[in-house]
């Protein structure tokens, strides 16, 4: 009788082992949390572009990028701190420029240009993706100076922020108000 009750038993250990392994690998793939121990600092030069070359000229130096707009990152659900500053190339191209950024590393990280006001707390959490918002790519690391490329089609001056949008889970890691210089 006892090692009839252990055979039932038996399917019922194999199943939950099973199902707990599952929801071990699937909780890993979703919440990846090494990134919590993972620093990724990338420190790109402010970009130049150069001047057209003008008939019998040597060749001009880099033109200065112009500031555009600028602001300072503040917290939502991860401490974030630097700043933005929305640069225009001599060419007319643009550039969102994170200097001095640290926030936690995450999954899905996004850097996003977007109308919505900045709102801090936990208001602020989840404002971005309500409104018009541009992805400018993934966040290239969680710590640093970086550029990224505004898209030629796309007017800056329709964006009044800047987020740290976590597409995996719709919120905002910090955010900055880009107010015009």
């Amino acid at each position: 009788m006892v090692l009839e009750r252990g055979r039932r038993r038996r399917p019922l250990l194999i199943g939950g082992a099973v199902v707990a392994a599952a929801g071990l690998a699937f909780g890993l793939y979703w919440f990846e949390p090494w990134k919590l121990w993972v620093e990724d600092t990338v420190n790109e030069a402010v970009p130049t572009v150069s001047a057209a070359p003008k008939a019998n000229a040597s060749a001009s130096p880099p033109a200065a990028p112009r500031t555009v707009a600028q602001g300072t990152l503040i917290s939502h659900e991860h401490a974030t701190t630097g700043t933005v500053t929305l640069l225009r190339l001599a060419d007319g191209s643009h550039v969102l420029r994170l200097e001095d950024l640290d926030t936690s590393n995450g999954p899905d990280l996004k850097v996003w240009l977007t109308d919505a006001p900045v709102v801090e707390g936990v208001a602020g959490w989840r404002v971005f993706d309500d409104g018009e918002h541009v992805s400018l790519g993934a966040l290239k690391g969680n710590k640093g100076d970086q550029n990224y490329a505004v898209p030629a089609d796309v007017n800056p001056a329709d964006y009044s922020s800047l987020a740290i949008w976590c597409d995996r889970f719709d919120v905002s890691f910090g955010a900055a108000a880009l107010k015009p210089v």
